[in-house]
């Protein structure tokens, strides 16, 4: 067999086996390959064949109405002409070019072009001013920047030796020249590679989000994310015809995961709704006239969802997951009641693809990960010890090492010696394991923390918190305690209904009260706004800074405290009655 052959025998098995995670762990083995080229042996392919061709692959729904559609056969023409007209401009095979463009047809269309010319690609969102664009072009060894030409302005005081290609209409002043993507229309359809793409060669570069330090450069290869996301798409379920909704944006490994690489496996449509600020009832109207059969969605867009009458959705989707941080039982019930479908957790991170998940077909224990993955050997090692344990970080065993791993941090070998150390790949995340093989979700390595003799999870105290009706959105951190250690402190966001008050601080302590053990309970609470990443992710790091500003006696590493700390109030105010 060719490898398109050999690829889509192993795509073929997993589906086979979709509803049987026992027999695909047992049985799936990870095609090997020492040549791959996504873009040419499978895009293309698919592009060629009469029966498959003129499918959709894409479709980008803007908040107005208009709508961008394109069949794998016209994507596979056009980023042909692409690489061909890059090729002519002077980019070489295994240049780094960062990519940073908005959900617009021209990603696609430029993603697989560097895939087909070998270039290594740096996606980064349109949300990045000046200083972080510095550091990823410095960082990444950028010799190419693709952006948006109202963009291309932030880029005058980056500097670098580098090509700027601007996309889309008037193009600001970049302080440089500026090549016109639209040029590229004028160039051949029929791209022929220079050479073979080898499968180990590096083919993305993503910044990490960067919730606890600064930002890891994470190395991907020609397979570890176009073979790799074979376990997403074993997790997602998905199957030829499907229509798939991924909420991400453009620039993190997620956007990558389930917009580019895990439909397109599936040879699945991606669907793209563009809109400026979240409205769920138009959501949810794009979900029907485009029949979407598929969604994925951060834990921050399944909260905002459940606010909204979520029976307006005439034909619900059949397969519904969620990734990024876990999810509480109140959200995945009320979806359950709404649509039908029990919402089904995963866990990956930007140096992997989905290595645990609740895969369609299987049992659910409500607020779980679920089992490892077809092709993921996953233990868990005490953090003191190193001894395997049932509550411990979660690591992946190297003997053999999963396809959809990433090759290490790109520039930092310190940093990947420390990650692979001993023959494993270690997540910095933290689990427990039940007595059936179910793994849950205990919290980052750093986020887990003692109060008095007790290691206490954060996500276990946030699932209760949320479950009160004044709560959208809460974050826990340990906050320094004379007697204790730490004590659980509480920052909440409130539901749009609710205002802070005295009052309600109280109600919610009592309600901690009475749904958590004395020495789970939180103990002093903080009505605020979270800090976040650019991508989402609660900076911990932040408000944990807070509290050692606020209580202890050296300041936390890290970012800063906020400047004018806010009401804390303490559960000692509020006794029981």
């Amino acid at each position: 067999m060719n490898v398109t052959e050999e690829f889509r025998a192993a795509r073929n098995r997993l589906l086979e086996m979709r509803l049987d995670n026992a027999r695909a762990q047992r049985e799936f083995t990870w095609p090997e390959f020492t040549e791959f080229n996504f873009a040419l042996d499978w895009i293309d392919k698919i592009a060629e064949d009469p029966a498959t061709g003129n499918n959709p692959a894409l479709v980008i729904v803007e908040q107005d109405g208009r709508a961008t559609r394109r069949s794998f056969r016209e994507l596979s023409l056009r980023s042909g002409q692409v690489a061909n007209w890059l090729r002519g401009k002077g980019i070489r095979r295994g240049d780094h070019m960062v990519i940073m463009l908005g959900n617009q047809v021209e990603l696609w269309e430029l993603m697989l072009a560097c895939i087909k010319l070998g270039v290594v690609m740096i996606p980064t969102t349109t949300m990045m001013g000046p200083a972080d664009l510095r550091d990823r072009v410095e960082r990444g060894a950028a010799r190419w920047v693709g952006a948006r030409a109202e963009d291309v302005y932030k880029f005058a005081d980056v500097p670098g030796d580098y090509t700027l290609v601007g996309i889309g209409p008037a193009a600001a002043d970049a302080g440089r020249p500026v090549l016109d993507y639209a040029d590229a229309a004028g160039a051949a359809e029929d791209y022929t590679p220079d050479a073979p793409t080898l499968a180990d060669d590096t083919m993305l570069l993503y910044f990490t989000s960067g919730t606890t330090s600064k930002a890891k450069l994470v190395e991907h290869t020609h397979t570890s994310y176009p073979v790799g996301h074979l376990s997403t798409m074993f997790w997602i379920g998905l199957e030829p015809g499907d229509v798939h909704l991924n909420v991400a944006s453009p620039g993190w490994a997620k956007h990558a995961w389930s917009n580019v690489f895990t439909p397109w496996i599936a040879e699945a449509c991606v669907f793209v709704y563009n809109y400026t600020r979240f409205d769920a009832k138009a959501l949810m109207t794009q979900m029907d006239a485009e029949h979407v059969t598929s969604f994925c969605a951060p834990p921050t867009v399944w909260r905002m969802l459940i606010q909204a009458d979520l029976t307006q959705l005439k034909t619900p989707p059949t397969k519904v997951v969620s990734a990024g941080e876990p999810l509480n039982a109140e959200v995945i019930g009320q979806v359950e009641r709404a649509w039908g479908q029990l919402i089904r957790d995963g866990f990956g991170q930007t140096e992997t693809t989905v290595q645990v998940a609740n895969t369609p077909g299987q049992p659910i224990k409500i607020g779980s990960m679920g089992r490892p993955l077809p092709g993921y050997d996953v233990v868990l090692l005490d953090l003191l010890t190193g001894e395997e344990t049932d509550d411990g970080e979660l690591c992946l065993r190297l003997d053999p090492a999963p396809v959809g791993l990433t090759k290490g941090y790109f520039g930092d070998p310190a940093k990947t010696a420390e990650a692979f150390r001993g023959g494993y790949y270690h997540t910095g995340d933290v689990a427990s394991r039940d007595e059936n093989g179910i793994l849950t979700y205990v919290g980052r390595s750093d986020d887990v923390f003692k109060s008095s003799d007790y290691r206490l999870s954060p996500f276990e105290l946030e699932s209760v918190l949320i479950e009160h009706p004044a709560v959208a959105e809460a974050a826990v951190v340990p906050s320094p305690d004379a007697l204790r250690l730490n004590v659980p402190k509480a920052y909440v966001v409130l539901s749009a209904a609710y205002q802070p008050s005295d009052a309600l601080a109280g109600e919610i302590f009592a309600y901690c009260r009475e749904h958590l053990p004395a020495y789970k309970r939180i103990r002093r609470l903080e009505f605020a706004e979270l800090p976040k990443t650019i991508s989402g992710k609660i900076r911990r790091v932040e408000l944990r800074a807070n509290e050692e500003a606020r209580h202890g006696t050296n300041p936390a590493p890290g970012a800063p405290a906020r400047n004018g700390l806010g009401r804390e109030y303490s559960d000692s105010e509020f006794p029981a009655t």
